[in-house]
């Protein structure tokens, strides 16, 4: 008796907690819902029980809203599942005739499989420098010393259309806005430097980019005003994959060491060629004949057959866990668009967002996520148009919490206001999602969105950071 005793008094305390965090969270929803703020949106908010998988709290679980980068949580989990944490991308060198007295008498090609990490910094052995050793490396070593022919990129493994449906104009030109090529280069951005006036509202002017090529590639239309020392990037690039023209607009703050901005580069695959051909040249490797790249051809109208040649060697990208770390940290959305199209490669013909997209859905929809409850259009929830639920949010972090390379994932996910969670930020959207483990013990697993608030994003954040300091 004094057993059974015992059980229910640890049973009560557990029971009135959860009861009292139920309370709590109703009450932190409804005084959100008066706030003026939150006035014109939907807010979703689902939790559960990691450890049972019951339901704890539902608000508008099943109600799809845009996700915004909570949505790289799908993309991560089924690329982990899809892949394998181990997975690399790998860049081929191949030539196509015989070497004779040092030279190569045909053509030398780098064959693309869309490794987003080529030339990235985020890493040592991907940084710029070390990529161009590794090619001029792999050539001493097959005694190339010219080339005859020319420089070719096959990026054709992803789709032509490398940039997703549903992504705005403002965003494109950005940084973030990178498209994604069967070979990309420097994570496919650049940086362009703003000289500022003396006085707000100034003119600016364009005084350096990097690379420094940029500046002679393409065609720059200034529209970008001098701001206050506190105004802080508010300025924007505009420009379109294959483009010529890059337009700068918006405001910079003023400095007398200049602002710089980043923006995404037209056209990757070329300046990926002008690189290895002008350092190539300068290690005393000279390539006689002209650059070109598949998908440029092709916007040429030109028919362009690349031969399967003799493989020189390949270019690793580190494996897939070390990507999506900064994928999940940093919000990298070229990498989500990098997995995506890959995970359409690797499980049909074709590398396609749209082929993605249907074999992430299928997948899930085996798993017990009806499809409608996963409304993408991209890897990286960086369009508007995306529709997610909460609930199918927190089915995928519950599935993986399951699986051998959850420790990664989990790794992976930013430390925010002392919660192990993803976060997303676009127009009018802010969504977190993750794992919370109370002073109680009780881990829970949740997701909230909310779509369609007004004022300041940061104000928003700190409220909705309060609403989940709840469940600590």
């Amino acid at each position: 008796m004094k057993t059974v005793c015992l059980i229910i008094y640890l049973f009560i305390p557990a029971f009135l907690f959860s009861q009292d965090v139920v309370t709590q969270l109703s009450a932190s929803i409804k005084k959100m819902e008066s706030d003026e703020q939150f006035k014109h949106a939907i807010i979703s908010l689902y939790v559960i029980d990691a450890k049972t998988g019951k339901v704890v709290f539902d608000k508008n679980g099943a109600t799809g809203l845009a996700p915004a980068s909570c949505q790289k949580i799908v993309t991560s989990v089924t690329a982990f599942d899809l892949l394998g944490p181990d997975f690399r991308f790998k860049t081929y060198i191949t030539h196509d005739h015989a070497v004779k007295n040092g030279t190569l008498e045909g053509n030398l090609y780098v064959i693309g499989q869309g490794d987003p990490s080529l030339g990235s910094a985020r890493w040592n052995y991907t940084s710029e420098e070390t990529v161009l050793k590794k090619i001029t490396t792999i050539l001493q070593q097959h005694n190339i010393k010219s080339v005859a022919g020319n420089l070719v990129a096959d990026d054709h493994y992803f789709a032509f259309d490398v940039v997703p449906n549903g992504w705005v104009w403002e965003d494109i030109g950005n940084y973030y806005g990178a498209g994604v090529w069967g070979i990309n280069w420097r994570e496919n951005q650049f940086d362009i430097t703003f000289k500022t006036g003396a006085s707000e509202n100034e003119a600016t002017t364009i005084v350096a980019t990097k690379p420094t090529i940029i500046l002679n590639d393409y065609s720059f239309i200034n529209l970008v005003k001098t701001g206050t020392k506190e105004s802080g990037d508010n300025a924007s690039l505009f420009s379109s994959p294959f483009g010529k023209n890059i337009i700068a607009k918006g405001t910079v703050p003023m400095s007398a060491e200049g602002f710089t901005i980043s923006g995404s580069l037209p056209n990757p695959p070329k300046l990926f060629l002008e690189t290895v051909k002008d350092y190539l040249n300068g290690k005393g490797i000279p390539v006689l004949g002209s650059i070109f790249s598949f998908s440029e051809q092709r916007m040429s109208n030109k028919t362009v057959l690349i031969p399967q040649g003799t493989l020189l060697d390949s270019i690793q990208s580190p494996s897939l866990d070390s990507i999506n770390y900064w994928f999940l940290k940093k919000s990298v959305n070229l990498f989500g668009e990098a997995l995506m199209k890959t995970i359409a490669a690797k499980k049909s013909t074709n590398g396609t967002t749209e082929i993605g997209v249907t074999i992430i859905k299928d997948l899930w929809s085996k798993r017990g996520i009806e499809k409608s409850a996963l409304h993408i259009i991209d890897g990286s929830g960086l369009s508007p148009a995306n529709r997610v639920t909460t609930g199918s949010l927190v089915t995928i972090l519950q599935y993986a919490q399951k699986q051998k390379w959850y420790a990664s994932f989990y790794n992976a996910l930013p430390l925010t206001n002392g919660i192990k969670m993803k976060d997303g930020y676009i127009s009018g959207v802010r969504s977190y999602a993750g794992y919370i483990k109370s002073g109680g013990g009780t881990e829970y697993i949740f997701s909230f969105i909310v779509n369609n608030f007004d004022g300041s994003p940061s104000t928003a954040r700190d409220k909705i950071w309060k609403l989940l300091d709840v469940l600590k």
